[in-house]
């Protein structure tokens, strides 16, 4: 049985939090400029789009360096670069030709940057503390087996797993593809937690009523129990989400495209944490 292998399995979630950890060491992450400060241009072609190569020398050819040009549906483009001053906004709607046209363009100062990276930042904890003492506070009923500060550390270890290894893929992305973390991003990451953590207290959940309504029965074997009633549900859930999340990554246009990768990654960890990894957690809590 799948569930008796929990030691493989947790030891196959730490091996891949060690993996993303080592390229967050190594590589660190890419910030885009919702955190760093800089400007963005979005341009529509009124007729064909000229490939990114071709765009990418014509700036490059007009003087203007450190910039990077994304496709945007079939027309768009986006154009990320530093803070510019309005000659050169002037000369790169020159250089995109007389067929573009200018849909946005903002500037964001570095402090302006700063602050948000700060505030995302501390957003991020406050939700994770929340999160740790609701679970604490939902069952603080179940002193008799296990400590409610148990619940919530198995969870937040769970989160921890869920948050670093989509964190890990950015990194690398950022190193080898220049992938930036931008506020969508960030969104995703939220999502992720959120979605996650709802899987993590279904089971955990049903560890608790199992533990009421089988009295004396080992733990462990209550556990595996647990992990057996929740399975389909989990992963049923998981997978048609997932599905979805796939037809927009193939279908939804460049701009969702991270997005939606992120929030895959993300759930595929999040799903196997809350059926393998979040209760051997608790076990291993529970007998410390």
């Amino acid at each position: 049985m799948v569930v008796e292998m929990k030691n493989i399995f947790a030891f196959i979630a730490i091996l891949f939090v060690v993996a993303a950890c080592t390229s967050l060491l190594l590589f660190g992450l890419r910030f885009g400029i919702d955190f760093t400060g800089g400007t963005i241009l979005e341009a529509e072609y009124k007729e064909s789009r000229p490939s990114m190569d071709e765009i990418s020398t014509s700036l490059q050819n007009a003087g203007i360096a450190s910039f990077t040009v994304q496709p945007l549906g079939e027309k768009g483009i986006v154009v990320r670069l530093k803070e510019i001053p309005q000659e050169t906004h002037a000369l790169i709607l020159e250089k995109l030709g007389d067929q573009a046209q200018e849909n946005r363009f903002e500037t964001i100062g570095p402090v302006i940057g700063k602050e948000l990276r700060s505030k995302t930042v501390w957003f991020t904890i406050l939700s994770l503390l929340l999160i740790v003492g609701y679970i604490g506070l939902a069952f603080r009923r179940t002193v008799e087996y296990m400590k409610s500060w148990q619940w919530s550390v198995a969870a937040l270890i769970s989160l921890s797993h869920n948050l670093l290894i989509p964190l890990g893929v950015l990194a690398i992305l950022g190193k080898f593809q220049g992938v930036e973390v931008d506020i969508p991003i960030v969104v995703a990451l939220l999502t992720v937690v959120g979605y996650s953590i709802n899987d993590t207290i279904v089971v955990f959940d049903r560890i608790r009523e199992n533990l009421v309504r089988h009295r004396g029965v080992d733990f462990e074997d209550t556990v595996q129990r647990s992990i057996r009633e929740t399975f389909a549900r989990s992963f049923n859930t998981g997978f048609a989400t997932i599905l979805t999340l796939l037809a927009i990554v193939f279908f939804g246009g460049e701009t969702l495209r991270l997005f939606s990768l992120i929030l895959i990654i993300g759930i595929v960890a999040g799903t196997y944490a809350s059926l393998f990894f979040a209760p051997w957690v608790l076990k291993v809590l529970r007998k410390s």
